[in-house]
C-alpha cells in the first residue's frame, strides 16, 4: 500500500495507547504501509464538563468526513448509539476484559470498605451499581483521565474509584487493580473493553486494510450491545448496562436498567444465533422499553 494512512484519535494518554495498539497490529498485517497518528481535540476533552458521547467523537467523525484522517480508533463504549450515516465500524479487534474494577487507597475489596467510605465515578451506571451493592458508601463525582483518577485515590482524596479493567491494563497499570468486580453485580457498559475502528462507509480501501484486525465474536457482541442501547434510547445519561458473549454459533445478551437511586428497574436476557446479533439486541431493548420505565436522566460523562 502506497502513501501514509492517517489515524485519528483523541489526545488522552489512554486513547493514544489504544491507537498505538491498532497501528502496531496494522503494521504487522500490511508490510510496507506507513501510519501517521493524528491526535484531535474533542469538545469533551476540552471542557471536562457534563458531556454526551458526541462530545468525544464528533470532531473525529468530522475529520473523517473531511478526509483529514483515513480511519479512527475509539473505545467502543464511548461511541454514540447511532453513528453518523457517513461513518461506520469497520473492525472490532479481540476484546479485552469488559469488567469494571476497584482501585483502592488501602489494600482490600469492596466489602472491606468502612461505612461512609468515599468512592468515585462519573458514570451513572457505576454510581447506581455502587449504590445498589453498598448503599452505605458515599459515591462522589470523579472526572478526568485514568491516571488523574488513580492519583486522587493515591493522594487520599477519596477511598476508591471504579474504572474499566481494559483501560488500566492498556496503560500498563494492572498493579493498581485491587478487585475485579463480578458482572453479576456490576454489568458493564455496552462496548466496554472493546476497541472500534471507524472509517468512511464508502472507503473500500480502508475496509480491506482493517479487515484482518476484525474479531468476529467480539464484533458481534458489540453489535448486540449497541443495538440494545439504541433500541432503549440510551446514552451516557441513562444508567444501563449490557454484556454479550459469543460461544460457538450462539450469542447470549444480558442487560439492565437502573433507577436514579441505584434500584434495578429492569433486567433481561436473550439467546440466539450470533449471526442475528443486531436483531437480538433490538428485541431485548424493545422489551426493556415495554417493561422497564426509563429512569430520570442523571448527569454524567461517558
Amino acid at each position: 500500500m502506497s502513501g501514509s494512512v492517517r489515524v485519528g484519535t483523541r489526545r488522552s494518554a489512554l486513547a493514544r495507547a489504544q491507537t498505538e495498539l491498532i497501528v502496531r497490529a496494522l503494521s504487522r498485517v500490511t508490510p510496507g504501509a506507513t501510519f501517521e497518528v493524528v491526535p484531535l481535540a474533542t469538545d469533551g476533552d476540552r471542557t471536562r464538563a457534563t458531556s454526551g458521547p458526541l462530545d468525544f467523537t464528533d470532531a473525529i467523525d468530522r475529520a473523517l468526513e473531511r478526509r483529514e484522517v483515513d480511519l479512527a480508533v475509539h473505545s467502543a463504549k464511548d461511541l454514540p448509539a447511532r453513528l453518523r450515516p457517513s461513518v461506520g465500524i469497520a473492525a472490532v479487534p479481540r476484546r479485552e476484559d469488559p469488567r469494571d474494577c476497584l482501585v483502592l487507597r488501602r489494600p482490600g475489596r469492596l466489602a472491606d470498605l468502612p461505612d461512609g467510605a468515599r468512592v468515585g465515578s462519573s458514570s451513572v451506571r457505576r454510581r447506581a451499581q455502587l449504590a445498589r451493592a453498598r448503599p452505605d458508601l458515599e459515591v462522589v463525582e470523579l472526572r478526568g483521565n485514568v491516571d488523574s483518577r488513580i492519583a486522587r485515590v493515591r493522594a487520599g482524596e477519596i477511598d476508591g474509584a471504579v474504572l474499566a479493567v481494559a483501560g488500566i491494563r492498556r496503560l500498563g497499570r494492572s498493579e493498581d487493580i485491587a478487585e475485579v468486580l463480578p458482572t453479576r453485580r456490576f454489568l458493564p457498559a455496552p462496548g466496554q473493553g472493546a476497541l472500534a475502528v471507524t472509517i468512511r462507509v464508502e472507503d473500500r480501501r480502508m475496509r480491506r486494510l482493517v479487515a484482518p484486525l476484525d474479531h468476529s465474536p467480539s464484533h458481534r457482541a458489540v453489535v448486540a450491545e449497541r443495538a440494545f442501547s439504541e433500541a432503549v434510547g440510551g446514552d451516557c445519561t441513562v444508567p444501563l448496562a449490557a454484556l454479550a458473549r459469543v460461544r460457538g454459533r450462539s450469542l447470549s445478551l444480558r442487560a439492565e436498567l437502573f433507577g436514579p437511586e441505584g434500584e434495578l428497574r429492569w433486567h433481561g436476557a436473550a439467546v440466539g444465533p450470533a449471526t442475528s446479533a443486531r436483531r437480538l439486541g433490538v428485541r431485548l431493548g424493545r422489551s426493556a422499553r415495554r417493561h422497564g420505565p426509563m429512569a430520570p436522566p442523571l448527569r454524567s460523562g461517558p
